[in-house]
This record gives structure tokens, sequence and C-alpha cells, in this order.
């Protein structure tokens, strides 16, 4: 498939087009190709045709949150074309909407047949990833039906029910059948002298469960127009740094985002609750980890993200034990899912727990929005909850039984439950994987923070100082141990992780950047490891590299193994400033914000490892979210870091 991809958002709602604003219904790549809500596929196809062929791009769709195109039919040099036609798209909730408009470019009456084939084959987003994998899906029907203006098509397996509405305004002459399951709208346009003709089509989803009265927009400025009001109340009242431009574009651009990928959700109570999605197309939905650290990256600017977080996660947080989800009690949600093959069981995504570090992370930014805000009401509403997550850690997350937090690998699932999940993210320098449970060394960082916030939460909040003594005491343990345990004094750094054995897995790694961020090293080795990841091994000139060039273990193109992650970047620069280690951390924000002047001011998922040394264009990496909610978040962490200068 050559057409690229566009990426249009809108809350828990994408569509992804190709240049000539196209869904052709392709099943591969590392992109999924239509119109998706709750990981649903409603829009399988949707290709315009002219007088029965395939218009040429005058002008493809660019990049931004209304997608428009200008075609016109086939011809050559001496025969201009008898018309042109102005085609623009957008999403909204649930919905999609284009308005065709055709122009005659000739003086004399002229006729057009226009035709746009829909299908919707309500495809699982599981079903559509490269990984080989194949569902049964036993009694699924789909049916067609013709309205009187357009086509209703239904999906239904079981109790399981989805439809996809398609109207046209005016109505189509005509709804054929095509053979294949798609239908395909038709129009005959008569058009006067240079005259103009303008159609509108509307696409409805209605997911499996979803009773909310939704209309589509009327138009795609109208939504539009909707959208750039969002984002300009999401923007209100965020102080942009006048004296460096381009981190204020930075930060700009990541807030619009992060106003177009808030997604439902419930709190502890049953109210509708709106939190920032992990990022398009594979994850817009509530991943805890993603969550919680975009709500923390964006704290100072925007609390509400995380007034809205906490609650949707106490809402989902285990209360027993699950073998297939790898749930336990108190432990916070990894994923959650809303579509088909979750329903069923047959992926265990619908409520997965396969994280070691979404918990201790919910106790940090419980404790940072209370710090942040003063506001206490939260903390004392979700105090069981709190509780229970410092069981987790403690109990089932093994802080008590193995002095860390240890996680196994999820046959079902993911092998490894940190940040870097990844199989073989967690490795030794030459590559070998750990056996046995895994010791991830960043996770231990935000469970000493997780502690000690949750101990200063207890004695100015909950009036329990017995409790947070206990907690104290247990941050400190962790902390004596883990300086014992993880560090390299042949390297000054500090092992990526400890093997089932409690042998270093050796690998130098970003992880050691987190570290400095929850404030486990002291002083004298966080200042080592400070200074060691902005040596050119590490440092790419875009950003701290996942790990180290040299290592046999090392790939620029690699997930985990060697790229640079715009959040996991963010996270190094708080830690360096908390260190006093200020231009270091200067150094990586002006790497990540002149990546993102290089790509509109956006910064991608992740970027490829190689040294701008000799590629003085970041390279992207070939499968990272376009739109990613900690990436959006990462230039205003860059900000508290470092300020405006």
């Amino acid at each position: 498939m050559t057409d690229r991809h566009h990426l249009l958002v809108h809350g828990g709602t994408f569509a992804a087009v190709g240049d000539r604003g196209d869904i052709s219904g392709y099943r591969g790549g590392s992109a999924p190709d239509g119109m998706f809500v709750q990981d649903a596929r409603h829009l399988s196809r949707w290709q315009l045709t002219v007088d029965g062929a395939v218009p040429d791009t005058l002008t493809p769709v660019a990049d931004g949150d209304t997608a428009r195109c200008v075609l016109v039919p086939r011809g050559g040099r001496n025969e201009p074309p008898a018309y042109t036609l102005f085609r623009e798209q957008a999403v909204g909730d649930a919905s999609f909407v284009e308005s065709l408009r055709v122009t005659s470019n000739r003086p004399v009456p002229t006729t057009v047949r226009l035709a746009v084939t829909a299908d919707a084959d309500f495809t699982d987003q599981f079903e559509l990833r490269s990984d080989h994998r194949t569902y049964t899906k036993a009694g699924a029907v789909r049916s067609r039906k013709v309205l009187a203006h357009g086509v209703e098509f239904t999906y239904r397996r079981g109790e399981w029910r989805s439809v996809t509405t398609v109207t046209a305004e005016p109505q189509p002459d005509a709804v054929e059948e095509t053979g294949t399951g798609a239908r395909r709208l038709v129009w005959t346009l008569d058009l006067e002298p240079h005259g103009t003709a303008e159609l509108v089509l509307r696409v409805m989803a209605r997911p499996h469960g979803d009773k909310r009265a939704l209309r589509v927009p009327r138009s795609p400025a109208a939504l539009q127009e909707r959208l750039l009001a969002r984002e300009g109340r999401f923007m209100e009242g965020v102080a942009f740094p006048a004296g460096w431009p381009e981190l204020s574009a930075a930060c700009a651009r990541g807030l619009a985002d992060l106003a177009a990928l808030q997604v439902p959700a419930t709190g502890p109570d049953g109210e509708e609750l709106r939190v920032p999605a992990a990022g398009a197309p594979w994850f817009l939905t509530l991943l805890g980890r993603d969550a919680l650290l975009t709500s923390l990256f964006a704290l100072p600017y925007r609390p509400r993200l995380a007034a809205a977080t906490l609650p949707a996660l106490a809402a989902t947080q285990a209360t027993d034990t699950g073998v297939s989800e790898v749930a336990q009690p108190g432990k916070i949600v990894h994923e959650v899912r809303h579509g088909e093959l979750a329903h069923f069981g047959q992926v265990p995504y619908a409520r997965y727990y396969g994280s070691v570090d979404a918990t201790p992370l919910f106790l940090v930014l419980l404790g940072a929005y209370t710090e942040q805000t003063g506001d206490t009401g939260l903390a004392r509403r979700l105090e069981r909850h709190a509780r229970a997550a410092v069981g987790w850690m403690l109990d089932h997350g093994g802080l008590t039984s193995r002095g860390y937090l240890v996680y196994r690998a999820d046959q079902g699932g993911l092998a490894n439950q940190n940040w870097k999940d990844s199989p073989g993210a967690i490795c030794s320098a030459e590559g070998t994987r750990p056996n046995g449970p895994v010791t991830a060394a960043g996770a231990q960082g935000y469970a000493y923070d997780a502690l000690r916030r949750t101990a200063w939460l207890a004695r100015t909040v909950w009036q329990d100082g017995t409790y947070a003594d206990l907690l104290e005491q247990a941050a400190g343990d962790l902390r004596d141990r883990f300086q014992r345990d993880f560090w390299m004094p042949e390297r000054s750094f500090p092992a990526l992780a400890l093997d089932g054995r409690g042998r270093q897995v050796d690998a130098l790694a970003s992880d050691a950047g987190h570290l400095l961020w929850s404030g486990l090293l002291d002083k004298e080795y966080g200042e080592q490891v400070g200074r060691r990841l902005l040596e050119p091994d590490f440092f790419s000139g875009w950003g701290v590299r996942t790990l180290a060039a040299g290592q046999p273990a090392y790939h620029p193109l690699s997930y985990h193994r060697g790229s640079v992650w715009p959040h996991d970047n963010a996270l190094i620069a708080l830690g360096l400033s908390r260190y006093g280690l200020h231009d270091e951390a200067r150094a990586i924000a002006r790497g990540l914000v002149d990546a993102a002047s290089a790509t509109g001011h956006r910064l991608p998922e992740v970027l490829a490892g190689y040294g701008r040394d000799t590629h003085p264009e970041p390279v992207p990496y070939p499968h990272a979210c376009v739109r990613e909610s900690r990436s959006a978040s990462a230039p205003l962490a860059l900000l508290t870091a470092v300020g405006g200068i």
C-alpha cells in the first residue's frame, strides 16, 4: 500500500485515511486503516470514484485535525480537467463527516457521476495487528440495510451488536451492491457552466452497549470549530515561555493533542470522567501507566487531568485475584479495552493488570496532586484505594517477601511489565534475557517515591502517624537495599534489573534516569548517573537512548533497545534538575525541542536512536504512535525542569 495514513482523532474515535481521503480496508502494516470506535473498525471502506474511475490527487491530505484534499479526473497535459473535487473530512464522537464539493471547469453544462463505496467489517483492532494471531468468531453475522438516505451496516455475535449508519445529503440516486458486501452510494450531478454541487456524507457508529444520544456534526467545518474551541479552553491560562518560542510551540501542540486524546471513563461512584488515552492509533484507551505519567507531567498546568485519572483508576482497581488478567487485590489496572475480543475473553485486556509500576505511580500522583493543589478532598476520598495499593506493593508486589517490586512473565499477556514492556527489552549488555522473576530498576524508584508520598498523606491528611512511620521505614530500607544490590561499582552505574536469582542484569539503560526523578539514589551516585547519561553513547543529540550505543544489545531501530523516547527523556530531565544538574537537563530539553521543531512541534511516541552528528534530522521510528499522551505532555515536563531558558 503506497498511500500514507493520516490520523484524525477526537476522544475515543479515530480515522486513518489515505492521501485522497479514501479508506481501503487494508489489513496489515504499521497502522490500521479505517474509522475506529472502542477498538472496532466501524468503517472499513470509503472510496470515491468519479465517472467510474479513481481521481488523481492534485493536493494530498496534509496532517491536521481536518483532512482536506483536492482531486481531479485523470487526463493528460493537453486535456485540462473537466471539474475539480474539493474533499474535507473530520471525526467527532463516534462519527465521521465529509463534505464533497464538485466544481465544473467548463463553460458548458457538465454531468458527473459520483460514487462512494462504503463498508463496515467491525474488525477488532487486535485482529489487525501484525502478530499473526487469528481469532475464531463463531456465529458472527454481518447484514446491510438500504435506507432512504443511505445504508446501515449491522454486526451480531451472540449478545454483541454493533451498527454503522451512513447517510447523505442530498440522498443518493441509488445504493448499489458490489458483490463484496460493500455498498456503493451513487449520484448523477448536472452542473451548470462553471457550476458547483456539494454533498455531505455522515457516518454514525453505535458500538455495542453504547446508549448515548449522539448526533453527527452537520459538516467538517462545524466540527473543526468545535475542536478548536475545546483546544482553546484546554490551553487557557497556561503561561508559555516567551524566551523560548520553540518550547512554547511544543507545549501548545502538546496541549492541543491532549485535548483531542481525552476518552470517557467512570469514577468509583459512577461519575462520568474524561481521562488521557495512551495514544493513537493502537492505544486510544485508558492505560494506567500512560495516564498517570501524562497527568504527572501536566500537573502544574492542568491538574484536572490528575483529578480525573485518579478516580478512574481507583474505580478499576483490582479487588480479587484473577489469573488470566494478572489481577491481585489493590493492583492498579494496566489496560482497559472495550472491543469484541476483550468482551468474549479472547484477549485478556478487558481489564488487564500486567504492570508492576502503575500501582506505585498511582500513589505518586495522588501525593503530588495533593501537594501541588492543596486539595485534600481527593486524598480523603481515595484513602481506601491508596492503602490497598500500598498493601499490594508490600504483599503481592514483593516488597516484604523479596525486598523489591517483582514481576513474572505473563504467558497470555506481557513478558515484561515495566515501562519497557516489549519482549527482550530487559536484557544484559550482551542481549540475553533474565530468567525467573524480574526486578526492574525503575519500578523500585517509583515504589520508593510512592512510600514517601503516601507517608506524607498519612501524616498530614489521614492523621495516621503510625502508618506514616511504617511507610517511611519501608522507603528507607528499600533505598539502602537498592544501592547495595543494583549499583555496579566498576561502571559507576545501576543495573537495569535483577534476575530471579538476584544477579545484576548489566545493560546500561536510560531507566537509571528514572531513579533521579524518584530520588532513590544518594547525591554522589545521582550526579555520576546524570553526567553519564549525557555522554555520546547515551545522548544522541535528540535525547537519551533507551540503551547506550556500543553494547551488543543496542539497536537504533529497536523499540526499547536503543531508541529515544520523549517521555523517558522528560523524566530524566526532571531527575537531572532534582539533583542540581541543570546544564544536563537543558541539553536534553534542547534536543527534544529541536526534534519537535522538525516535525511540526509534535513529539512522536518514539524516535530512532541514530545520532544527530550523522543524521541532522531526527529519524522516525517506523511503528510509533503518531499522537501519544505521554509525548504530548513531555514539553510541559521540560518546562517544569528547565523553565523557559
